[in-house]
């Protein structure tokens, strides 16, 4: 399974607008192929380099098994529009 943003590569930096000190926005984010048997999916967005370490910036869970994205800018609301739960971050 592969997931992945148009907004920015692996190994590079999160674009500025998408920090805390930007517009503090989601990403948008894509996957595809998810293991046979996938009932759900839970994303978590760790950062293994924050200050304070380990810190959870992002969780969101019960992302339906046919989900394959997430727009740019998903509202700070406990529920996804199209399903899903967002958990508390660090």
């Amino acid at each position: 399974m592969e997931l992945c943003s148009p907004a920015f590569f692996i190994g590079s930096t999160i674009p500025f607008k998408y920090t805390c000190d930007g517009g503090n926005i989601s990403p948008p984010l894509h996957w595809e192929d998810p293991p046979h048997g996938t009932n759900s999916f839970a994303l978590i967005l760790d950062d293994p380099d924050a200050p304070n370490q380990p810190f959870t910036h992002w969780v969101v869970y019960n992302l339906s098994d046919s989900t394959r994205e997430l727009p740019e800018g998903i509202t700070n609301q406990p529920t996804l529009p199209g399903g899903g739960v967002q958990g508390k971050n660090s």
